[in-house]
């Protein structure tokens, strides 16, 4: 299996998961490829079986340059596709203390369903998706990442 990896990573979180996906999926007998999505054409993508994207949130929503990025995607329908998401990790109110309910905290973390409605409109087919949490804005990723990015190949390619 050949799978392309496109990440939009601005502080790097998103580009560690993405290589170490990329070190799973090897490891599992496939081949994968890391791209930062400013380095490829989104109407010319690589060949592949099965297509990674990601992209941290900003305010709720997808970084533009992702959007823009999965707007232009032109690949043929029924493609097979999976996506991951960086978020800031869930803080306590800082007057109350009290943590985000799972809607508050859907308010903010848009991000997987707003790539999945572009993704959707083109007739690609989502294999997975998954959210990875930074624990600041510029990270570090929360603690015991790297077993979810294992959970996350497995939904993607079985071991």
């Amino acid at each position: 299996m050949h799978v392309e990896i496109f990440h939009a990573s601005k502080f790097g979180n998103g580009e560690q998961v993405a290589k170490e996906l990329q070190k799973v999926l090897v490891s599992r007998g496939a081949e994968a490829e890391v791209h930062h999505i400013r380095d490829v054409n989104p109407k010319k993508l690589p060949s592949a079986d099965l297509y990674v994207f990601s992209s941290p949130t900003r305010i709720g929503k997808p970084l533009r340059g992702a959007r823009r990025f999965a707007a232009k995607v032109r690949l043929p329908a029924e493609t097979k596709y999976a996506f991951f998401a960086t978020h800031g990790a869930p803080r306590p109110d800082k007057r109350t203390g009290r943590m985000p309910t799972s809607e508050e905290m859907a308010k903010w973390q848009r991000t997987t369903s707003v790539m999945e409605e572009t993704f959707d409109s083109i007739g690609l087919i989502k294999m997975a998706d998954m959210t990875f949490y930074v624990t600041g804005i510029r990270g570090p990723l929360e603690e015991g990442w790297r077993s979810k990015v294992a959970s996350f190949a497995d939904r993607i390619l079985p071991p």
